[in-house]
């Protein structure tokens, strides 16, 4: 049997590792493909408009630069609205889980989780400041970040006796929670409003 193992262990392996580059700076999707779906629909109906498919709607990312540009180009969405569509910034911070993350123009490709806090984006000497409930930042090699918020309100827009008066209520629904399901609201409820009184304060 250690003979077998020896043998086996000595036999160079059937595949070879094929190395995948780690960037977000990949080519444009094949075009080609679309038309030989629309080839296709108008063989069989061609009475009928083909449907739009995914790429009809996305343009190619632009590519990286070949020197670090000097301003960061930012899409801030959410699902009703669109806060900020290729704003060129200096840098955005955001309240990422593993914490405060700034984002400056050349950082390296990142996906990051948001958490409840202040997303600060700065232009300047001006800094806006939006809370954001939870999302996502996706951090592309070209210098492009898309942030998507759940929620995002400015921070002069929060009421600071409505933060306090919910902080309250979820401690109090928290000391009465009796099932796992009403403790785990409650506490969500705390955390956002934490992170509310926080960014009022701080």
């Amino acid at each position: 049997m250690l003979r077998q193992a020896s043998r086996l262990l000595a036999r160079p392996p059937r595949l070879a590792a094929r190395a995948r580059p780690f960037s977000t700076d990949l080519p444009a999707a094949d075009q080609t493909a679309d038309a030989t779906f629309t080839e296709a629909w108008n063989k069989v109906i061609p009475n009928i408009d083909p449907p739009k498919t995914p790429l009809s709607f996305m343009q190619p990312r632009p590519p990286t630069p070949s020197s670090i540009p000097s301003k960061l180009t930012v899409n801030f969405v959410l699902p009703y609205a669109s806060a900020l569509a290729t704003k060129e910034v200096d840098m955005v911070i955001v309240p990422a889980t593993t914490g405060q993350m700034g984002v400056l123009p050349g950082h390296v490709a990142t996906i990051a989780e948001l958490k409840p806090g202040v997303l600060s984006v700065h232009e300047g000497n001006e800094v806006t400041k939006y809370f954001v409930s939870s999302g996502f930042v996706f951090i592309h090699a070209n210098s492009f970040a898309d942030i998507i918020a759940v929620e995002a309100v400015p921070l002069d827009q929060l009421d600071a006796n409505l933060v306090q008066k919910g902080l309250a209520e979820f401690t109090l629904k928290l000391s009465s929670a009796t099932t796992d399901l009403e403790k785990a609201e409650a506490q969500i409820g705390i955390d956002v409003h934490s992170a509310l009184n926080s960014a009022l304060t701080g």
